[in-house]
């Protein structure tokens, strides 16, 4: 019974931690927290491999709290098994007083669990639900690839468990054997306006998890022997990849020892003032109740983790495009002057994988469009291909879980379908995630599959994480858009020795050669392919080609215009003004995408300058549909060569 008692008594002291840091912070979710109290205790205090000193250990076992609203009880753990916090050199073991802070701007206790605000026990933000599984399936994947016996546990609640992503997670951990990965459903039976659903019943929830392939067992959650058999029966077939998955479901009480704060209209609401004595006069009486067997010699032992092996650093730099083509047997396709941008990614890709142990490769079932599959068909790097599936959210978490890891993760999948991820993007840019995100078949020139197959509103998105800085001071994301082959190569490369979040679009169509291996290119930079005298054209991806074309029949109308590959947002503002201004103040942006993109980034930067310019923005203003060639789009949407002439005579106010 001591082990029990002891138990019940450790979580009674994390509940009333929990009701009493929401209590000081006015918000919160104690009783969301009191559920998983015996849960967290069980872990932390006794069957987590891991070091409160260096709770960011690299094979340390971790615990990913999907639910990230339960957070005061992992806080309230740390603070009594005094965690390390704090960015940098300045860490520092958390105390008892310290979650009085809780949800202040100056506290490292964020509202939702946030490893970039000072909480390495944290792999990623959470508190959008529905991701958490997915990170915990990238750490356990990425910890195979190691040869860590790392074990990964994860929190999800009932009622988030409606989120498609969990249905995602658990295919994905089915589908690689990740055994070493333990989905916790916190069964409480309430969400935020009142019960769940019965499909998320505990019931419904075994009945799921099994036919997903996983051994089930359903837990009392507040037995502390239940949890613990339970705990044990995962350490036992956590290194067995043969074994079928575990899962936890863990029935248990939101406010528990609290009768006064259960049922509905709690979710949210800490008690305060009559109402907060009361629940804490009534954790008093549970404490009496449960913990009479517990004796001063009772303790727990917390196994530290292994140590760490030392890893492969990354080898030479990324060779030029033309030996990498030559080692693959590919030179013939650059003699053609011609070579989809795409391609180019995939050659960068593999070579990539040569070089550098750390890089992994994820795709959405899509890998022989977007050219990754050249990665996964090397039986060097076939182990560090991860094929995801259509599930691209799931594809992104599961990235920022390997990212965490250590592992510099490229996402591949259609931009359309990059955008059903952006929730979970935006998740990942807060933890921090070292995440390069590729999306292929890009803008309007993919033409015959129409519109369901393009993506349009991609670049206003990932330009508006451009304009915030990371928890680095560097743009949230670069947008990259190449042009050709040269540059979309070099661009991978870039991404990959780059610290932080870059998406890159890359082309269907095969497109002209427009540079060589002598070319350099750089995040935040762009190119000067033709330098005039009487107008700016700015174009990006497949848009230079159009704008090179549209060069030729100016020239011939007496017009001088400069072309400028803009293949990086954010780009050299100063600079981009300089020749704007040379150029007598006139530009064009040239996209094939909505608005909201290029087009704005030019404009902020002119008005930004406070000088006379004029700009014109064209781009697709209409919803296109199918057609049988780029040409055919283009002209359907407006962006032939032949248009940007136009708009160029009418915007200098040339007669035609």
């Amino acid at each position: 019974m001591s082990f029990e008692a002891a138990v019940q008594a450790q979580a009674i002291e994390l509940d009333r931690l929990s009701l009493e840091m929401c209590a000081a912070s006015g918000s919160g979710h104690p009783t969301t927290a009191m559920s998983i109290g015996h849960i967290v205790t069980a872990l932390m205090f006794n069957s987590m491999r891991w070091s409160p000193d260096y709770p960011d250990y690299p094979t340390s076992d971790r615990l990913v709290l999907s639910e990230g609203h339960a957070v005061p009880a992992v806080y309230a753990a740390m603070a009594c098994l005094g965690v390390m916090v704090g960015k940098g050199d300045e860490r520092r073991k958390l105390t008892i007083e310290d979650l009085g802070s809780l949800r202040d701007w100056h506290s490292e206790l964020d509202g939702h669990p946030n490893p970039m605000e000072g909480m390495p026990f944290f792999d990623a933000a959470t508190g959008s639900l529905g991701m958490g599984l997915s990170v915990a399936g990238g750490l356990a994947k990425a910890a195979r690839l190691d040869g860590i016996e790392k074990r990964v546990y994860c929190i999800v609640g009932d009622g988030e468990a409606r989120e498609g992503q969990i249905a995602e997670a658990l295919d994905f951990i089915v589908d690689h054997g990740l055994t070493n990965v333990l989905p916790i459903f916190n069964c409480n039976e309430y969400g935020q306006a009142d019960r769940v659903s019965g499909q998320q019943s505990a019931e419904k929830l075994a009945a799921k998890l099994g036919a997903f392939g996983f051994e089930v067992v359903d837990i009392d959650g507040h037995s502390p022997a239940q949890i613990k058999d339970a705990f044990d029966r995962f350490a036992g077939i956590s290194a067995d990849d043969q074994a079928k998955p575990m899962a936890i479901v863990a029935r248990t009480v939101k406010g528990w020892g609290c009768p006064s704060i259960q049922g509905g209209g709690w979710h949210g609401k800490p008690p305060s003032g009559e109402t907060l004595k009361k629940a804490l006069a009534e954790l008093d009486e549970r404490r009496i109740e449960l913990t009479s067997a517990l004796s001063g010699a009772d303790q727990f032992t917390i196994d530290p983790p292994v140590e760490a092996p030392v890893k492969e650093l990354a080898g030479a730099d990324l060779p030029p495009l033309a030996e990498a083509m030559r080692a693959l047997d590919m030179e013939t396709v650059l003699q053609t002057g011609k070579m989809a941008t795409r391609r180019a990614y995939g050659v960068a890709l593999r070579t990539l994988g040569t070089i550098n142990p750390e890089v992994v490769v994820l795709d959405a079932d899509v890998s022989n469009s977007t050219f990754a599959e050249g990665f996964g068909k090397d039986a060097a790097l076939a182990p560090r291909f991860v094929e995801c599936k259509i599930a691209e959210q799931n594809m992104v978490s599961v990235g920022a879980g390997m990212s965490a890891a250590g592992k510099v993760p490229f996402c591949s999948t259609f931009s359309k379908f990059m955008t059903r991820a952006y929730d979970q993007i935006e998740m990942a840019l807060y933890s921090g995630a070292n995440l390069k995100l590729v999306g292929s078949h890009s803008g309007i020139t993919l033409a015959a599959d129409g519109p369901s197959q393009m993506s349009l509103p991609d670049v206003a998105w990932f330009r508006s994480l451009s304009t915030t800085t990371d928890h680095y001071g560097n743009p949230g994301c670069y947008v990259l858009q190449p042009a050709d082959a040269y540059a979309a190569y070099a661009l991978t490369g870039v991404m990959a020795e780059y610290e932080g979040m870059c998406y890159m679009r890359t082309l269907r169509a095969e497109t002209e050669i427009l540079y060589s291996d002598d070319h350099v290119f750089n995040l935040g930079g762009f190119e000067t392919l033709h330098e005039g005298r009487d107008i700016v054209l700015a174009a990006t991806g497949y848009m230079v080609h159009e704008g090179n074309r549209a060069v030729e029949l100016l020239d011939k109308a007496g017009v001088s215009a400069t072309l400028l590959d803009m293949y990086s947002i954010p780009f050299d503002q100063d600079k981009l003004l300089d020749v704007v201004a040379s150029n007598g103040g006139f530009v064009i942006s040239l996209e094939d995408n909505f608005g909201g993109s290029l087009g704005s980034a030019i404009a902020d930067a002119l008005v930004g300058s406070g000088d006379g310019f004029e700009l014109t923005q064209m781009h697709v203003n209409r919803i296109p549909k199918s057609a049988r060639t780029p040409d055919e789009m283009l002209k359907m949407c407006s962006l032939t060569a032949e248009d940007i002439v136009a708009k160029t005579m009418e915007l200098l106010r040339v007669p035609v």
